[in-house]
């Protein structure tokens, strides 16, 4: 088996266990939908070329940041803090679930393959 399918596997994976921890957690819908596509704000640095996009882009795609928001939100007791690290957990998982990766210079170019139409 092609070892990118293990990545969406496991994303799919870390999709599910944040989902359960933000109801768990008492996160609410409206939240969820206002901040779920904030982190693709990142992408607006492909303007300024596609070094800069991928630069922008996956600094806004990894686990560390938003982990690291719910690890500060949970020790100071912000919920916003957890619920905005668990969206934006859940939003980098969702991605990675079906294909968007970690950019190698242009948009289409990720570490989990091609993506769109060859061409």
């Amino acid at each position: 088996m092609d070892t990118r399918l293990y990545l969406r596997f496991e994303a799919v994976g870390i999709a599910v266990a944040t989902i359960a921890a933000y109801q768990q957690f008492g996160g609410g819908l409206l939240l969820f939908v206002l901040l779920l596509f904030a982190p693709d704000v990142a992408a607006v640095g492909y303007l300024l070329g596609d070094d800069i996009g991928a630069v922008t882009y996956n600094l806004a795609h990894v686990y560390v940041w938003p982990l690291g928001l719910v690890g500060v939100g949970l020790w100071s007791g912000s919920g916003l803090a957890v619920s905005g690290g668990l969206i934006w957990t859940f939003h980098v998982a969702m991605d990675r679930s079906i294909g968007y990766g970690l950019k190698a210079g242009s948009f289409r170019e990720t570490h989990l393959g091609r993506i769109g139409r060859s061409g």
